[in-house]
């Protein structure tokens, strides 16, 4: 079955790569008016993802409706703030019996939502649905590295049709039915990865970087077993695996980030200089607001809200964090 991958930036695009790769018809679609044109000219992504060239299997479809009109599945790969607008314009568009999977980590910001949670809403009970996610860099995606990630639906036969349909000699796809410890190991590990790149820029060393990365898995567990994840989903690819990946190379943008503002960068130029979505700048409030509602104890997440949307100076995060009561591990 031939697949649409909504989102051109550079996630999408490996991903639509990836699918080509493993020789499944694939269409990408892009919104900026002329991106799509470039894309089917020049056969590679120069802006978002230069040197991975698309494969013959992958098209590049400027119209929206022909492209969902042309698949069976759909792939959304935007940040969560617009997911619940493409959905909407997705879902008349569909043909009887698309199924819908999505790439996109963090909750929504204006109501606390993950997901899976906004495409019910959209679409409503009966089209299947799925998220990939895992520890992955476009980059290293697009020009085949060796990478594994997880497709979670509670629909187990689109999830391992989705595995199968990905799975190539250098990428290894699992199947997971939490899709809810799925997406929260997805919004919580940008938020710890800024709090890692800051103190990893204000030179705070490896053992502050490794204290915040296995306490923000505890922050990670707590907040999902609190909505209902299964704690076991935390301990693989889209828990641990995205946390550490994220929180200790330079090609997350969350990690940049971090970087940034302890070098006393504002916000701003921070995000302008990554010059792609920090989805963790976004995800910090939400979980912040997610967390405060289910009254999960959430200290690293917390302040690094403070830091970017109180002004809180970073070294006092370090006061704060070292000077709190003992506690069992």
């Amino acid at each position: 079955m031939a697949i649409c991958v909504i989102g051109a930036g550079s996630w999408g695009t490996a991903l639509a790569i990836q699918f080509a790769r493993a020789g499944r018809p694939t269409v990408l679609w892009g919104r900026a008016e002329d991106e799509p044109e470039r894309l089917a000219r020049e056969r590679v992504n120069a802006r978002y993802l230069p040197g991975a060239e698309f494969p013959p299997a992958l098209a590049v479809e400027p119209d929206l409706a022909k492209a969902v009109a042309s698949t069976e599945d759909v792939l959304v790969v935007v940040p969560s703030s617009a997911l619940r607008a493409v959905l909407t314009d997705l879902k008349p568009r569909l043909r009887p019996g698309a199924r819908v999977a999505w790439a996109t980590k963090g909750f929504e910001l204006s109501t606390g939502k993950l997901p899976h949670q906004v495409a019910r809403e959209v679409l409503g009970p009966d089209v299947p649905v799925a998220v990939l996610s895992g520890p992955t860099f476009a980059r290293e995606v697009g020009i085949g590295l060796p990478t594994a990630i997880a497709c979670a639906s509670p629909d187990e036969t689109f999830a391992l049709e989705l595995a199968r349909s990905i799975s190539t000699q250098h990428l290894r796809a699992y199947t997971q039915p939490d899709i809810i410890g799925v997406e929260v190991g997805g919004a919580v590990k940008n938020v710890i990865a800024i709090a890692t790149g800051a103190a990893d820029g204000m030179g705070f060393g490896a053992n502050a970087r490794v204290f915040l990365i296995t306490r923000g898995l505890a922050e990670m567990v707590r907040l999902g077993t609190a909505l209902g994840a299964q704690r076991e989903t935390f301990m693989g690819l889209t828990g641990l695996g995205d946390l550490v990946l994220t929180c200790t190379d330079n090609q997350s943008r969350n990690r940049r980030f971090g970087l940034a503002v302890a070098k006393g960068k504002g916000m701003d130029e921070a995000i302008r200089e990554i010059g792609q979505v920090v989805e963790g700048y976004h995800a910090a409030r939400a979980v912040r607001e997610v967390a405060t509602r289910l009254g999960v104890d959430m200290p690293i997440c917390e302040h690094v809200y403070r830091v970017i949307y109180e002004g809180l100076d970073i070294t006092r995060v370090v006061e704060t964090l070292m000077g709190r009561a003992v506690s069992k591990e």
